[in-house]
């Protein structure tokens, strides 16, 4: 009975899993096919899989513009910026939150900061254009005043620090409960030693906090390298309400993508933009992983 109990909540736990299988099946590995679209020039009369095979032309005329290198550069660039900061700024608060005595302030302060994560990336553009508009701009109207306005839409100058800015403003609550949940994990007797041999607070973070929750620290490293060429398309989308003025800022390998595909309807070079992201983006993640494997084997993801 025993072992005929133990099997039926096995395939219970079988059939659950079957859903999320399903899901990663049909959303992430079917469309992998679509790849053999980069390597053809389309004919939609044939067909996308009976069109003519090009080889790599796509792949060359897309690194023959200057947008290749203006998308990679921005993607790397906004990536490694919202790594550092993001990690450094949602420790800082993960450790002031854990310090906080009284758990109804600290649930305050964790909803307050959580709240603009569960913001939808249009409510997040607008309320970005209530502050820059031209027209009606809290920035413009209130503080610089009539006759100094700045047509923010139209400076590409001012938008590689708003776009951190907003993205640390967002994504601020998501990073600080992750570390927030691994400072609280700590062995409370590990304070108690640093605090008898006459460590100080400021010490103990590095001497304590940090070296215990490395793991989660290099997790979350590793997890945004992965991600290292993907970027969020809604904010450099969205927030900079597509302004052409702004493309050299703005645009990203999934920006482009898109425009690629929507607006000249050039599904060739997309697909060639697209692969040539998922390619990098996975050799890269494949490195960084295996030289975390040789510094701390324990840390690393696979």
């Amino acid at each position: 009975m025993n072992s005929l109990g133990k099997g039926r909540r096995f395939t219970a736990l079988d059939l659950m899993i079957i859903p999320g299988m399903l899901y990663i099946i049909i959303n992430n590995y079917i469309p992998m096919a679509g790849v053999l679209i980069a390597f053809k020039k389309i004919d939609y009369a044939k067909g996308l899989f009976m069109s003519d095979w090009v080889g790599f032309d796509n792949f060359k005329y897309l690194f023959s513009t200057r947008d290749a290198f203006i998308i990679t550069r921005n993607t790397l660039a906004y990536n490694l910026t919202f790594i550092v900061l993001g990690n450094i700024l949602g420790l800082t608060v993960g450790i002031l939150l854990s310090e906080i005595v009284s758990k109804a302030a600290q649930r305050i302060y964790q909803t307050l900061i959580l709240l603009p994560q569960l913001f939808s990336i249009v409510i997040v553009a607008y309320i970005v254009l209530a502050f820059l508009s031209s027209e009606a701009g809290f920035i413009n109207r209130t503080i610089l005043g009539p006759g100094n306005e700045i047509n923010f839409y139209g400076e590409p100058k001012y938008w590689p620090f708003l776009l951190t800015f907003v993205y640390l403003w967002k994504g601020l609550g998501y990073n600080s409960i992750i570390y927030l949940s691994a400072v609280v994990s700590v062995d409370k007797n590990l304070y108690e030693a640093a605090t008898v041999d006459g460590v100080g607070r400021f010490k103990q973070v590095f001497h304590v906090t940090i070296p215990s929750i490395k793991p989660t620290m290099m997790m979350l490293l590793l997890l945004g390298i992965g991600r290292i060429f993907y970027s969020d398309f809604g904010l450099f989308y969205q927030v900079p309400m597509n302004s052409g003025q702004l493309f050299s800022v703005t645009n990203t390998i999934d920006t482009y993508v898109y425009r690629g595909l929507m607006q000249l309807n050039n599904l060739p070079m997309s697909s060639a933009a697209a692969s040539y992201q998922a390619i990098v983006g996975f050799v890269l993640i494949t490195l960084v992983n295996a030289l975390v494997r040789k510094i701390d084997r324990d840390s690393a993801l696979f």
